[in-house]
C-alpha cells in the first residue's frame, strides 16, 4: 500500500511540472517565433525525415556588406520589424489550420512545363524553321494540376558533391549516357549520372579548357574582370559548373530538345541555368548585361535569319566585352566551314567586332570576338548595314515576347568606355547603369542596407530554414537584388527575377555581378520541376494577384520547390491570409514569424 502510494504521489508531481511547463510556454509571446516547431499540427504536416543535415560547402568569396545604422529609413520593398503592431491580432488568422477543399488532379508527366509542353498549340505553328517550337507557348487558362515525382525519387545529394554526381532516379534520362559516350559528358555509375568534366570542345577536360582561354587572352581575369557569364547551348552545364570555381557566376541556357533533360542535369547538379532558345524572339536579358558569352559546338546559326541571332549575342553583351566561339568552322578548313567562316567575318565586321584572339589546341579552337565599348565605329562603316536601332527598339522591359533585332543598338552614354569594378567590390559599388540622380544612388544604398540587416537578422537566424540543405534560390520579385547580394557569402546561387511589369533593375543586378532574368508570374516559369530549394518573394504577390489567380501561381511555386524546400513570403496579412490555406491545402507546413514572414516547407505528399 505504501508502495502504492508511493508511485501514485510521484506521478502527480510529474503531472503538475508539464502542466507549470505548458502554462509558461503559452503565456510566452515569443514562443510561436522562438520555437516554432512546437506546434502539433506542424511536426505532424512535415516531412522533416526526408531533409537530410549536410555541412555546407565554404563560399569562394568573401564579400562585406556594411550593417544597417540603428534606425533604418522606411523601405518600400521591406517591413520595419520595429513597427508597432498588434501582433495577436495578426495572429488570429493563422490559428485556424483550415485548407481549403481543393480535389487536386496530378499532371501527366513528372517533368511537366505548362509553357515548353503545350503540344496543341505547337502544332498550329506554321513554320519550325527559326525553332519556333522552342519558344514558350503557354496554355490558358494555366493548369492546375500538381506534377508528380519521379518513382524512387530522392533528396538531392549536397553542394558540392552534387556538381559531379547526381541521383540517376531524381532524372531517369539515359539519352544522353549513349549519344555523347565518346565525348565524356555523362555517365551511368550505379544509381548515380556521374559528370566527368567533359564536352565536345572539352578534349582535355573543361578545366584545362577554361585554363587555355585565360591564358589566351590575360585580359579575361576570371573572378575579377569577368563575373557575369552566358554559355549557349551549355550541354550538362559543366562549363559553368567549374566557373564557379573561379568565382565567376555563369547563366547557362539550352532548349528543350533532342538533348534529353541537359537543363534539368544542370540544376540537378547545383549549377545555373534556365531553358531558353535563340529562335525568333529576344532572350529574357537585358541589353548590355553579360561580360563574356561563351558558345562551345551549340549549333546555332549565327549567321541565319539575317544575322538575327548573332545581333541578339551583341544586344545582351556588354561594351568591351568578349564572345569565346568554339566551333568547327574555326579551325576546319573544307569548302563549307571556309564559307561560314567568311559569313562571320563579314558580319562581324558590320558590327564592329574585333577580333583578339584565334588559336587551336588539341584538335580543336576557338575565335575571341569583343564587342565595341562606344559608337565611335558605327558612322565609319561604308554600309550602314545592319542599321542603327532607334529608341523604340530598346526600351527598358522590352526583351519579353518581342521579336528579335535586325538593327544594332547604340552604346548607352553611361555606358561608353565603362566596365563595373573588379569584383568583389562590384557587388556594393554604384552599378554603372544606375542613374545619375542623387535620390537613385541613395534608393541602391538603403536597399543595400536593409536587406543586409533583415537577411542577417531574420532570414538566417530567426526563420524555421535548414539553410545548410540550400544551394539553388530564387527571388521572385529582385529590386536591385540586395537579397541575393545579401547572401553572397552562404554556398549558393540565387536566380533574380524582376516581373516585366514592374520596375526595371535587371541591368543593375548583372552590374553587380549577379545573374537574373525577366518574367511574368501570370505564366509558368521556364524551368524543370523539383528545381529550387527556396523561393523568395517580397511583396509580390498583392499587386500579382490583381492581374492574374493566385490559386495558379502557388501551384507553379509547388511545381518549382523540391521536396523540403521552402517557400518565404514577406507580404501584407491580407494576402498571407489567403495564402496560407492554399499551401495548407496542398500539404505544405506553414510558419509565421511576428506576423510579416510566412515559411511554407514542401511535402512530398502527391495526389
Amino acid at each position: 500500500m505504501n508502495i502504492f502510494q508511493s508511485r501514485k504521489f510521484s506521478g502527480l508531481c510529474v503531472l503538475s511540472i508539464l502542466l507549470v511547463s505548458v502554462t509558461i510556454l503559452l503565456l510566452t509571446n515569443d514562443t510561436i517565433d522562438l520555437f516554432p516547431y512546437l506546434s502539433l499540427s506542424y511536426l505532424r504536416r512535415s516531412s522533416l525525415s526526408d531533409v537530410p543535415t549536410v555541412t555546407p560547402a565554404s563560399s569562394p568569396t568573401t564579400v562585406s556588406i556594411s550593417p544597417p545604422p540603428p534606425e533604418p529609413p522606411v523601405s518600400q520593398t521591406r517591413v520595419d520589424d520595429d513597427d508597432p503592431v498588434d501582433q495577436d491580432l495578426e495572429m488570429d488568422w493563422f490559428k485556424d489550420k483550415s485548407s481549403l477543399k481543393v480535389e487536386w488532379k496530378r499532371c501527366e508527366s513528372p517533368d511537366y512545363m505548362p509553357c515548353l509542353d503545350n503540344v496543341k498549340a505547337i502544332k498550329k505553328l506554321k513554320s519550325k524553321r527559326n525553332m519556333e517550337h522552342r519558344e514558350r507557348h503557354c496554355p490558358v487558362p494555366a493548369p492546375r494540376c500538381l506534377v508528380p515525382l519521379p518513382k524512387r525519387y530522392k533528396v538531392p545529394l549536397p553542394w558540392p558533391k552534387s556538381r559531379d554526381m547526381i541521383w540517376y532516379d531524381n532524372a531517369p534520362h539515359p539519352k544522353l549516357v549513349e549519344y555523347k559516350k565518346d565525348q565524356n559528358w555523362i555517365r551511368k555509375t550505379g544509381p548515380f549520372f556521374v559528370f566527368p568534366g567533359g564536352g565536345t570542345q572539352f578534349k582535355d577536360g573543361v578545366i584545362h579548357y577554361i585554363n587555355f582561354i585565360q591564358k589566351t587572352l590575360p585580359v579575361l581575369e576570371w573572378g575579377k574582370k569577368v563575373r557575369v557569364v552566358l554559355d549557349v547551348g551549355c550541354g550538362v552545364a559543366s562549363f559553368g559548373g567549374t566557373l564557379l570555381d573561379k568565382n565567376v557566376i555563369t547563366m547557362s541556357f539550352a532548349p528543350k530538345d533532342e538533348h534529353e533533360a541537359q537543363i534539368q542535369f544542370a540544376l540537378e547538379r547545383g549549377i545555373p541555368a534556365t531553358l531558353a532558345v535563340i529562335g525568333t524572339q529576344k532572350l529574357p536579358f537585358p541589353d548590355n548585361a553579360y561580360d563574356v558569352i561563351h558558345c562551345a559546338r551549340c549549333r546555332v546559326h549565327w549567321h541565319g535569319y539575317g544575322g538575327r541571332p548573332l545581333l541578339e549575342l551583341n544586344r545582351i553583351l556588354r561594351p568591351g566585352g568578349f564572345f569565346v566561339w568554339s566551333a568547327t568552322p574555326v579551325y576546319q578548313h573544307d569548302e563549307g566551314h571556309r564559307n561560314v567562316w567568311k559569313t562571320m567575318e563579314s558580319l562581324t565586321t558590320s558590327m564592329c567586332w574585333k577580333v583578339v584572339a584565334r588559336t587551336r589546341f588539341t584538335k580543336v579552337g576557338f575565335v575571341i570576338y569583343q564587342k565595341p565599348n562606344s559608337d565611335s565605329c558605327y558612322g565609319t562603316r561604308k554600309n550602314n548595314e545592319p542599321p542603327l536601332c532607334n529608341e523604340e527598339d530598346t526600351k527598358k522591359n522590352s526583351s519579353w515576347y518581342t521579336p528579335l533585332l535586325s538593327c544594332v543598338p547604340k552604346v548607352p552614354v553611361s555606358l561608353t568606355g565603362r566596365w563595373p569594378s573588379l569584383w568583389p567590390e562590384r557587388l556594393t559599388d554604384n552599378p554603372v547603369s544606375l542613374l545619375t540622380e542623387q535620390s537613385s544612388e541613395e534608393s541602391f544604398r538603403e536597399d543595400t542596407r536593409l536587406w543586409s540587416g533583415t537577411v542577417t537578422d531574420i532570414y538566417l537566424n530567426s526563420l524555421a530554414i535548414n539553410w545548410t540543405k540550400i544551394h539553388n534560390v530564387m527571388d521572385m520579385n529582385a529590386g536591385y537584388g540586395g537579397f541575393a547580394a545579401a547572401l553572397i557569402n552562404k554556398p549558393l546561387w540565387v536566380m533574380n527575377v524582376v516581373p516585366v511589369q514592374g520596375e526595371d533593375t535587371l541591368s543593375m543586378i548583372f552590374d553587380r555581378g549577379l545573374i537574373g532574368i525577366y518574367h511574368d508570374w501570370c505564366e509558368s516559369f521556364n524551368t524543370y520541376p523539383r528545381s529550387y530549394d527556396l523561393l523568395h518573394s517580397s511583396f509580390l504577390l498583392t499587386n500579382l494577384s490583381q492581374r492574374c489567380d493566385l490559386m495558379e501561381v502557388v501551384v507553379e511555386i509547388d511545381r518549382i520547390v523540391r521536396p523540403g524546400g521552402y517557400l518565404v513570403v514577406q507580404d501584407t496579412v491580407e494576402m498571407m491570409k489567403k495564402l496560407n490555406p492554399i499551401l495548407l491545402s496542398l500539404r505544405w507546413s506553414t510558419n509565421v514569424y511576428k506576423g510579416k514572414y510566412l515559411v511554407g516547407l514542401k511535402s512530398s505528399w502527391r495526389p
